[in-house]
């Protein structure tokens, strides 16, 4: 064999050793090559990311899986809605603002039962504030586009107050602590983890909680064109979410441990937040949607969003 052939037949052999290695490491038809999850620091995507159940269920299909944090849900969503997101879990009012941007693309995926104690409108300890009425001319700290943000309307709202009869701040969860601590501002409208955590570190008081107010949903969302193209991965990814979800019922305490070792945030805290909210992802009924899409349209009336939505539109039927 003269060294010109040999030389040629080294070269077609390493070629399709390559090509059988990038065909073996490609993702399944039908499956993406690579999936990003975008998760918060306290609910049951985090968890899921805790056990690496997910990345041994992709792996099968060739798929790579990655994570992104955010503090709160409205960011996440734009990312989603930019394409660099491909699911992540929020409350019930992001995907409002998120559906009404211009080119939204977003869809709910699934919902967690309500969990209306996971959110609680607080006052520091000494504050001289004794109920939402007292509110009337007060700072009042939310994130802007948060399912607190909701929620802090329909509590002015049970009292016969809006937004108009406060001074709304609009701080991410961080800034809303220290500028409570700090006296800037005179109430604090948030959810869990980080309701618990001001209850137990940071000396507050809660004036209300959503009760009788607000469901306080959690929903996964992804985008159409993404839900179109893998369903089954979709479907996979809430698939291992509820399996998260019955062992975090059965162990809140293991949750809350494995919670804190990824987070940094005490167990303790984490555990009261468990210990009020409520697990088991499901499709939306139309109860669901309906009360979205009440939320949807008092953000509208109040000129928040620049058009109505239909919520029913941005449900995925695929599941």
């Amino acid at each position: 064999m003269n060294i010109k052939l040999k030389s040629f037949l080294s070269m077609t052999l390493l070629a399709l050793i390559a090509i059988f290695l990038s065909t073996a490491n490609a993702a399944d038809k039908g499956w993406p090559e690579q999936i990003t999850l975008g998760y918060q620091k306290y609910g049951s995507l985090i968890i899921l990311k805790g056990t690496g159940e997910l990345e041994k269920r992709f792996k099968e299909h060739g798929v790579n899986v990655n994570w992104a944090e955010f503090q709160f849900g409205p960011p996440l969503l734009e990312a989603v809605n930019a394409g660099k997101v491909d699911l992540g879990i929020v409350g019930e009012t992001p995907p409002v603002f998120a559906q009404a941007a211009t080119g939204s693309s977003i869809v709910y995926v699934a919902n967690e039962p309500a969990s209306p104690k996971g959110e609680g409108l607080l006052v520091k300890n000494d504050s001289p504030i004794k109920s939402i009425l007292e509110l009337k001319g007060k700072k009042v700290a939310v994130a802007k586009g948060s399912n607190s943000h909701y929620f802090l309307i329909k509590a002015l709202e049970k009292q016969g107050l809006t937004l108009n009869d406060i001074i709304p701040t609009y701080l991410p969860p961080a800034e809303a602590r220290a500028a409570l601590e700090q006296g800037h501002v005179d109430a604090w409208s948030v959810w869990d983890y980080f309701y618990a955590s001001a209850e137990i570190q940071a000396g507050v008081r809660t004036l209300t909680n959503g009760e009788g107010i607000v469901d306080n949903h959690a929903f996964y969302i992804s985008r159409r064109p993404f839900v179109e193209l893998y369903p089954e991965a979709v479907k996979a990814i809430v698939d291992e979410v509820a399996k998260t979800d019955a062992w975090i019922v059965s162990n809140p305490a293991d949750a809350a441990a494995s919670l804190a070792t990824q987070t940094g945030v005490d167990a303790k805290i984490l555990q009261r937040a468990i210990e009020r909210s409520n697990y088991g992802p499901v499709a939306l009924t139309t109860e669901v949607i309906a009360a979205q899409q009440k939320i949807a349209d008092t953000i509208h009336a109040l000129g928040l969003i620049p058009k109505p939505i239909v919520v029913k539109e941005a449900v995925w039927q695929g599941n």
